[in-house]
């Protein structure tokens, strides 16, 4: 496999940081059947990923946000990638939290940032991308650039993407859905025909026609 996205992919379907089971799909919080599950908190247990996953994630910033002066992570699960790339790159890290803290300064925001600091994001999953442009918009109120978002992996939902160019953010997905069933159909992980159900899903969530 020559492409990181293609690299990641593998990756994260060997450890089973992402979980295809489109015969028995699993169903979200908002009730939606899905046939794919995603956590890449479990890239931090396993060396060998973690290190192509973080790797990658310094190449990216490197590639595209060459300005870049401190990375935030999203919290929670983008806490450690962000601190491993930065370490990495040599550049300071802090993280956005989910809400401010209702205690001491009450920060949400933690971890020293000066007003016009060019910023990159570090986050671990992109569906709907409501909760990265929450932490795009929180970075921006205290006044920092934010350069773009770079994550591990994503759906590529038509509402995130809508959301995303929306709020004037961009972002860079080390893999994605489409190069993760091309590597799971390889591999043998699915069933070839499953491909394209798959990716109906994707393209249309609320439509279950995919399982039939």
């Amino acid at each position: 496999m020559n492409t990181t996205e293609e690299r990641v992919a593998s990756a994260l379907l060997r450890i089973g940081a992402v979980f295809l089971r489109p015969e028995q799909p699993f169903t979200w919080a908002s009730g939606i059947k899905s046939p794919i599950y995603c956590d890449n908190r479990l890239t931090l247990s396993a060396p060998e990923v973690r290190t192509l996953v973080e790797q990658s994630l310094a190449e990216t910033v490197r590639k595209y946000y060459p300005a870049c002066e401190m990375l935030m992570g999203t919290s929670t699960a983008g806490i450690a990638h962000a601190a491993i790339t930065a370490d990495i790159l040599g550049l300071p890290m802090g993280y956005v939290r989910s809400s401010a803290k209702d205690h001491g300064r009450t920060n949400r925001i933690e971890g020293r940032m000066e007003k016009g600091c060019k910023v990159v994001v570090i986050e671990d999953l992109i569906s709907t991308a409501g909760s990265v442009i929450e932490v795009v918009e929180a970075l921006r109120e205290e006044g920092a650039e934010v350069l773009g978002v770079v994550s591990i992996f994503t759906y590529g939902m038509q509402k995130g993407l809508d959301r995303l160019k929306a709020a004037g953010v961009e972002n860079h997905s080390l893999s994605n859905l489409d190069a993760l069933v091309e590597v799971a159909a390889r591999e043998g992980r699915i069933a070839p025909e499953w491909k394209d159900r798959i990716l109906a899903f994707r393209n249309n969530p609320s439509d279950e026609s995919w399982i039939k």
